[in-house]
């Protein structure tokens, strides 16, 4: 529990597990764990209660940066929140090894790196340098699911 200690010091606090809107068909594991790995399916920001956060739409338009930013450290927290689910503590994570960040953007919108710093930094601060450093992608996309401003998926080592 030395992970969930740490969100706690940090004020930072996991929603209920996603719920989605109605119509929304989800066939798929929101983590899969196979051997020492586990793969973090596409999360977007919550609510506490589990239903999609928003602002919603594209950064740089109805969405500003800083906004996207703390888009993003709920998205992490989301992934957080369904890996405790899937493996029953967080400690059991000894590496983010990659992570993938998808923003939403309008024409002209390029700072897609400093969106998905927010992700990033709630990693580092829950997990600290040597199990929450990763390498990433942080590319920039015209539509999400949801009308999310971000998505962000991750594999992680596991013991």
């Amino acid at each position: 529990m030395r992970v969930e200690k740490r969100l706690e010091q940090l004020g930072l606090v996991l929603p209920q597990p996603a719920k989605v809107p109605p119509g929304i068909n989800v066939p798929f594991a929101w983590v899969r764990v196979h051997g020492d790995r586990a793969y973090a399916s596409g999360h977007g920001p919550l609510n506490p209660d589990g239903t999609p956060a928003g602002p919603f739409g594209q950064v740089g338009a109805e969405v500003s940066a800083e906004q996207a930013h703390i888009a993003a450290r709920r998205a992490a927290l989301a992934m957080l929140s369904s890996l405790r689910q899937a493996l029953g503590d967080l400690d059991r994570i000894s590496a983010w090894l990659t992570v993938s960040g998808m923003v939403s953007v309008a024409p002209g919108f390029f700072a897609t790196t400093n969106v998905i710093n927010g992700c990033s930094d709630v990693l580092l601060e829950a997990f600290g340098p040597d199990a929450g450093a990763h390498a990433r992608t942080a590319i920039g996309i015209t539509h999400l699911p949801l009308n999310l401003p971000v998505v962000i998926a991750a594999e992680l080592a596991v013991r």
